[in-house]
């Protein structure tokens, strides 16, 4: 059987995609409290784990899935193309699964107890029978909390050594995880024609472009202003009018995605994602400053 160039496996892994679960593990970390320089390793180690591996882990399973839907929307992409010939894109799937299990081991139980449920809802939002992406509000809500709230969860629990992080860091950790499913409904918009005939209820499908759209910019927008909330009530208030200030300027790009939701969703993604997950930072910060994330 052929095999895939590397250059083939690199894109079904998607590096470009590995960012946001990394950066809220890192956000979790500084929430945390505890030292950087002298927990260096544990924070390569977490970051590796969530993005090149778990992440990219759930890329290789979704296109596998995919294959038939890909082969309408991007018929250009390693596995419809034929760059990733036979079952190869399985094989990949398998094999990155176990290889994030062994690496999830050196993170005692919270961090492997994070990968392998990252791991199942990676294979159950893309593989049958389960396959919640048929369902865009269950699916959305899978990758929301992979994403960013058990990343985030984890990284601030490796830092404590093991232990249950602060109610404050899991309140964040949550909040930001029913954004991040407003920030999942923008890549269906590119999927559209392809999910409506392969019977997947995107919120594009379901919904309409339109409803999908307003649907998406709420469920980024209210989170943050409860979080704005929450950090004025903990004593951060400089920190609060930074995520609102990252709020109203998202706010003017939601307004100019609304009047073309299909034509602007990946500009909106590349643009409004960047201003939501650096409010996760800043809150992170927050935590840190007033010691309410230990």
């Amino acid at each position: 059987m052929a095999r895939p160039a590397l250059s083939a496996v690199t894109e079904l892994l998607k590096p470009i995609t590995w960012f946001p679960p990394m950066w809220a593990f890192a956000c979790g970390v500084v929430a945390s409290g505890a030292s950087l320089v002298s927990n260096w390793a544990l924070l390569l180690l977490g970051v590796l784990l969530a993005g090149p591996l778990v992440c990219a882990t759930s890329q290789a399973v979704n296109d596998w899935f995919d294959r038939e839907v890909d082969a309408i929307n991007e018929p250009q992409r390693p596995i419809p193309s034929g760059r990733i010939p036979g079952r190869w894109g399985l094989y990949i799937a398998i094999g990155w699964t176990a290889l994030s299990l062994l690496v999830a081991t050196q993170l005692g139980l919270w961090g492997f107890g994070a990968a392998a449920l990252g791991l199942v809802l990676a294979w159950a939002y893309s593989a049958p029978p389960v396959r919640l992406k048929r369902n865009g509000w269950w699916g959305n809500a899978a990758c929301g909390i992979s994403y960013e709230g058990l990343a985030w969860v984890t990284g601030a629990a490796v830092m404590a050594g093991g232990a249950m992080p602060a109610s404050h860091s899991l309140a964040l950790a949550v909040l930001y995880s029913a954004g991040a499913h407003g920030i999942m409904t923008l890549n269906d918009f590119k999927a559209i024609e392809g999910d409506r005939q392969m019977g997947i209820g995107s919120l594009p499908v379901r919904l309409g472009v339109d409803g999908a759209a307003r649907t998406a910019c709420l469920m980024m927008a209210v989170p943050q202003v409860v979080v704005v909330a929450m950090l004025t009530h903990w004593g951060a208030p400089w920190h609060a009018l930074g995520v609102a200030g990252l709020l109203v300027a998202q706010g003017v790009l939601m307004v100019w995605f609304l009047r073309q939701p299909v034509q602007r969703a990946l500009f909106y993604s590349g643009f409004g994602v960047p201003l939501f997950v650096a409010g996760m930072m800043v809150s992170a910060f927050a935590l840190r400053a007033t010691g309410a994330g230990a």
